[in-house]
């Protein structure tokens, strides 16, 4: 892999920050910059200015609607995004069910949802997790009996992000009970306005509703809302995961959020002298910033050769991308000492914490600490990425 981006590579990130720096509003910037909480809103308003362009779907295949951009394209895409101060895409629909339709949905299914995604129409959640099943999500109960040209479901899915803004779900059910517990289970893609389900909030620890639990109460949906064919859910699920993983990876945020380090610690003292120069600050900020670079690289040659779905390679990128945004916040709260906050609920919705309480661009640092928690978790929880690595790269 050249190491080196060519000047059509070079020529393509000035357009991307030009255009970022014309088009993203700077309110939004300016509380993903400060670690402020984002509305729906935000994340939409942001969403659709890339749809106009072309661009929210700019690494699908032209065939779908995308513009076919290379992997370097698209690593230069997140990085310029990120720092500016974009939200993240949220990936449910671009990045997670939709290679799944476009490799195994009908062409209804492909004609239909890929549009409405491509043009920002629909919010996604995942309905994978479920009480008792995580990360042994073969053992998934959620069911679905076939009732003419409907599927009636029942059942119950847990830690569902954004699913209080989602118009629709990817949804893992069983139906069918197999020898084996992964031959028994379907992708179904369920409209989460049908009669029968409700969502309840689950309250994170740094006080944000992100998550929910939602209920299925025998909810109709059509067969033609089927992926594939019945009881292959199973493969369809890996497929998705590979993608997901790929995505959790962060480089381009992560890469900003050193920034912000490196800017913190010149900003804060110890012993009157700025914690940049303090050695044990400054080594772990150097030990951040190699991972992370080797880690981009990683990504690079990952996605360069890649031909077709994300494989195993995908867990290590999973695990070393999680591992290293937990460092950066972990590093924040050290250098950040009393002034990092956790429940300061001004702090997140109006910019300030108050007088007397210490610099409110602090305050959130350790509820962003709290939050970064889940990341080793969700799509998959580090320790089954070891083991994935183990016996599928390794051997073991």
């Amino acid at each position: 892999m050249d190491l080196e981006y060519s000047a059509d590579e070079m020529a393509f990130r000035e357009i991307v920050r030009t255009f970022v720096r014309a088009e993203l509003p700077a309110d939004i910037a300016g509380r993903v910059l400060d670690h402020r909480r984002l509305s729906r809103d935000d994340h939409v308003r942001w969403q659709d200015i890339l749809a106009r362009k072309g661009w929210l779907t700019g690494h699908w295949p032209r065939r779908f609607g995308g513009l076919d951009w290379t992997p370097v394209q698209c690593h230069l895409f997140d990085e310029e995004t990120a720092a500016a101060g974009a939200p993240r895409l949220i990936p449910f629909g671009l990045n997670m069910v939709a290679p799944v339709i476009m490799a195994f949905g009908s062409p209804w299914q492909q004609s239909h949802y890929l549009e409405r995604i491509r043009q920002n129409l629909d919010w996604w959640c995942q309905g994978y997790s479920e009480p008792g099943s995580g990360s042994d999500l073969a053992s998934l109960r959620t069911s679905a009996v076939r009732d003419g040209d409907h599927y009636v479901v029942s059942g119950q899915k847990t830690w569902t992000t954004y699913a209080q803004h989602a118009d629709m779900i990817f949804c893992l059910v069983r139906t069918a009970q197999g020898a084996r517990r992964q031959e028994g289970i379907s992708f179904l893609l369920i409209d989460m306005h049908s009669p029968g389900i409700t969502v309840r909030p689950i309250i994170l620890l740094d006080g944000e509703h992100e998550v929910n639990e939602v209920f299925f109460d025998a909810v109709r949906v059509p067969v033609e809302n089927r992926v594939g064919e019945e009881g292959r859910g199973w493969t369809y699920a890996k497929y998705l995961l590979g993608h997901e993983r790929t995505n959790i990876a962060g480089v381009g945020a992560s890469k900003r959020e050193v920034r912000s380090l490196r800017e913190l610690a010149e900003q804060l003292r110890r012993d009157g002298q700025p914690l940049a120069r303090v050695e044990s600050i400054a080594r772990r900020i150097a030990e951040i910033e190699i991972d992370l670079m080797a880690l981009e690289m990683t990504v690079l040659r990952v996605l360069s050769a890649r031909t077709e779905a994300p494989g195993p390679e995908a867990s290590i990128l999973k695990l070393r991308g999680t591992e290293i945004q937990q460092a950066i916040t972990e590093l924040a709260m050290d250098m950040a000492g009393q002034f990092a906050l956790p429940f300061v609920p001004q702090a997140f919705e109006s910019g300030g914490v108050g007088e007397g309480v210490g610099p409110s661009a602090l305050a959130p640092l350790a509820a962003r600490y709290l939050n970064m928690r889940k990341v080793s978790i969700y799509g998959g929880s580090n320790e089954i990425q070891k083991n994935i690595i183990a016996q599928t790269i390794l051997g073991l």
